[in-house]
């Protein structure tokens, strides 16, 4: 979808214009992953308009194959306004407009099956299972085990605000979907929202103990990564300069999975994740380009001391050397 970014803080009623940005957890994800060296795809529809052109452009752009986006001449490109504000706050204002778009006639009939299981890892959200019943329908045929499947991803984003009259059903759907898939990212307070499951990390792995991993982001505080047959492993959050507190948790996913597309260890794989949200932070929209590889792994490789002393702001992408030596927080 197209997401509208206000030119300035404040209330809906009151910005006066808004930026055109890339919107869509799974895109976003795509996006990063490409931009980071990876091959990805990314499978959807948009309206046969210009928003539609917009999206497929702007998307292939980061080098993500484009080729299996449905363009749709009957439904319109899903739109989202939001205000600068964030998330977690009292003045956050989001307002999407995807009844009827294109992507919620997305569904089993629909979307090319060697597409989707073409690549080692097949990436999902929550936010696809609210647009529509046959969306829904997709999530549980792609959720559902079968022979020859990639692994797959999903992260649960859940939004209240997407599921209108289905609300009182979707931490049931959302926990069934998570039940099937072989990763799992949700966010402490999402668990609490969705399921009533409080008490920390442990407690969201014992009432989600299928997944193979789990990842269980903590905020500001950290993740924690479980995996199977293994101990639970926790890395924390690094300190960061927002801009804009958006594109986060898709930033996060799409770091752990490349690192996991790498072969990196649980701890590195959180710290990548760190990485990409940092670098999702300190720029203005959803999506930014990710630091290069080397800049990503040399911080990644920080012993714990200097990992828990650097501070990152706008610019840290651009590879300026850290400061990892002094005792006070480094900056780039």
């Amino acid at each position: 979808m197209v997401t509208f970014l206000p030119s300035r803080a404040g209330r809906l009623a009151d910005v006066p214009s808004f930026d055109r940005g890339i919107g869509g957890a799974e895109s976003n994800v795509a996006c990063a992953l490409a931009a980071a060296g990876h091959r990805t795809r990314w499978v959807s529809r948009v309206g046969a308009d210009g928003f539609g052109d917009h999206l497929v452009e702007a998307i292939a752009r980061y080098g993500v194959d484009t080729r299996c986006v449905g363009r749709d001449p009957h439904r319109p490109t899903g739109i989202y306004f939001r205000t600068a504000d964030d998330r977690d706050t009292d003045a956050h204002e989001v307002l999407y407009y995807r009844a009827g778009s294109a992507a919620s006639a997305m569904a089993p009939r629909s979307v090319d099956r060697d597409a989707l299981d073409g690549g080692r890892i097949l990436h999902l959200s929550g936010i696809t299972a609210a647009l529509s019943a046959d969306c829904l329908a997709l999530l549980r045929e792609l959720t559902a085990p079968r022979p020859g499947r990639p692994l797959v991803s999903f992260d649960v984003n859940y939004r209240p605000g997407l599921w209108s009259g289905e609300a009182s059903e979707s931490p049931r759907v959302l926990l069934d979907l998570a039940r099937g898939a072989d990763l799992v990212f949700v966010g402490e307070d999402e668990a609490a929202d969705a399921w009533d499951v409080t008490g920390g990390p442990d407690a969201i792995r014992a009432a989600l103990p299928e997944p193979a991993t789990l990842v269980v982001k903590q905020g500001s505080g950290g993740a924690t990564v479980y995996t199977e047959g293994e101990p639970a492993v926790f890395q924390a959050a690094l300190k960061v300069d927002v801009v804009a507190p958006v594109g986060a948790g898709d930033a996060f996913a799409a770091g752990f999975l490349s690192a996991t597309l790498r072969g990196l260890t649980a701890d590195q794989r959180l710290r990548h994740g760190h990485l990409m949200a940092a670098a999702a932070l300190t720029v203005p929209g959803d999506l930014a380009t990710p630091p290069a590889r080397e800049h990503t792994d040399r911080l990644a490789a920080l012993d714990a001391e200097a990992w828990g002393t650097l501070r990152l702001g706008p610019g840290w992408t651009d590879g300026v050397p850290v400061n990892t030596e002094a005792k006070e927080e480094a900056r780039t």
